[in-house]
């Protein structure tokens, strides 16, 4: 072979895109004074061989950067990842002549003559790339970082498909998420009775990011519109409404043991009047495995598409079938996040944490959770505990993998962002056992009861079932 010959197929390539741009613009009847620039014919050589892998791992070093509560994050992976699937069932559509599931919002089979160089990579990357440069402007230096790395090219330069398909995929997810209550300027205001969701910053446990209840992290996100969901009370655990009142729950034997259980499991150290630590090295390294409760982890969302990654990797998912499975579990997160901020801020009661239930319970005034920050100062997240948004985000992605696997019993083993997480990796045996273990770790750092748990459970299960019977669904 000469060593022209990969010259002349690159001019060939830009000769045969040339052709194309034109046959599109012809059939869209655009007129441009200046036609966009085509991608290169060849991509860089690459590490990340799937680009749905590729721009989630993009996403979850944006959210290691920008930080936050986990509900935005759940919002910008269901954003992105939807707008990847639809583009990429519309790829399926127009060169592999179907669809296998249907679209989330809109596919199609979009104007050109032949399939151009790297055209399903280049699709999936520019509607990644623009859906999360409307989410986070300030990363904007970053974002065209990696789209180089991966293309070997500038984001701006323009492509053909822009025209034919990416800008529609970007637009219609816009368009519809825009006013969907996610930038609601109200705050909290809390109430000062016993039982009541409080700010847990102590003198003890300073913490200036949670000292008083306008710092509550996003409380009106329950009433945020669902991907899926007709909305966010639509699964609404019945607990809540049982007792009515914080006197009657407070004087309940329930309530009784639900504060014992985590005074013991949950303390951070033995004090004089909680003598005993009542939980084992696993369960204390399961604790922290879980927790990536600081903003430089990819939160407990970015840990389950952490997984989702590595098992649709060991299982040689293909592009289409990734885009379908991260979708799927994305949508379900995201609205899993809006289930449970319904349960902690829009039932009659918005339960305070068990630091204040053992404090200001009278129990005892030198109690700590184990979850401490960086500088080892225990905290809690700036929220009521009931439900726990780990376990509903944990059943909710164990909900969608075994229904998109067909089976329960798949083994695999999973990471962490955690600094303070003495392993960094677990395994499991079933997705089931990994969404548990996830709810009980609350319990066993001291920032959960267990019906926090138990609750977010089953409201994370039925999310994921309503998701994967009626979004994405399979044609048959």
């Amino acid at each position: 072979m000469s060593k022209s010959t990969p010259i002349s197929r690159r001019r060939a390539g830009r000769m045969r895109r040339a052709l194309a741009v034109t046959a599109v613009l012809a059939a869209t009847g655009t007129v441009l004074t200046a036609a966009p620039q085509p991608a290169q014919a060849a991509l860089p050589p690459q590490t990340i061989a799937d680009p749905v892998h590729y721009w989630n791992d993009v996403l979850l070093e944006i959210v290691r950067r920008e930080g936050g509560g986990p509900g935005p994050m759940s919002r910008a992976a269901a954003m992105m990842n939807a707008a990847i699937y639809d583009a990429e069932s519309s790829y399926q559509l127009k060169w592999k002549g179907r669809m296998t599931s249907a679209a989330y919002l809109n596919a199609e089979k979009y104007a050109g003559w032949f399939e151009g160089p790297d055209e399903e990579e280049r699709i999936v990357g520019r509607t990644a790339y623009n859906i999360l440069l409307g989410l986070y402007p300030g990363q904007t230096a970053f974002l065209d970082h990696k789209f180089t790395e991966r293309f070997g090219s500038n984001p701006k330069d323009g492509d053909v498909l822009d025209l034919t398909i990416v800008n529609k995929m970007v637009t219609q997810m816009r368009n519809d998420r825009n006013g969907d209550g996610s930038e609601d300027p109200r705050v909290y205001v809390g109430e000062a009775r016993p039982g009541a969701w409080r700010p847990t910053s102590y003198p003890d446990m300073n913490d200036p990011g949670c000292a008083q209840h306008s710092q509550a992290v996003t409380p009106f996100w329950g009433e945020m519109k669902p991907f899926a969901l007709t909305s966010g009370s639509q699964f609404r655990p019945s607990t809540p409404g049982l007792y009515g009142t914080y006197e009657k729950l407070l004087a309940s034997d329930e309530y009784k043991r639900q504060v014992e259980a985590v005074r013991s499991a949950g303390a951070d150290k033995p004090t004089a009047r909680t003598p005993v630590v009542n939980r084992t090295p696993d369960q204390e390294a399961a604790a922290w495995f879980w927790a990536n409760d600081e903003d430089g982890t990819y939160k407990p969302p970015g840990q389950l598409l952490q997984a989702t990654r590595d098992i649709a990797t060991a299982r040689k998912l293909n592009t289409y079938s990734n885009s379908r499975l991260f979708a799927l579990v994305s949508i379900a997160m995201a609205d899993a996040g809006i289930a449970v901020r319904d349960v902690k801020f829009l039932t009659p009661i918005d339960l305070w944490r068990p630091v204040s239930a053992i404090r200001e319970g009278g129990l005892d005034p030198e109690w700590k959770p184990l979850l401490k920050n960086r500088a080892g100062v225990s905290f809690n997240p700036c929220f009521p505990a009931w439900a726990s948004g780990h376990a509903t985000f944990g059943a909710a992605w164990a909900g969608v993998m075994k229904r998109y696997f067909n089976s329960d019993d798949i083994a695999f083993t999973m990471t962490t962002d955690d600094p303070r997480s003495p392993v960094k990796a677990r395994s499991f045996s079933s997705f089931s056992q990994a969404a548990r273990e996830d709810a009980e770790s609350r319990i066993w750092l001291g920032v959960h009861f267990p019906w926090d748990a138990e609750d977010g459970l089953v409201l994370g299960d039925k999310v994921a079932d309503h998701v994967f019977r009626t979004k994405l669904v399979s044609f048959k």
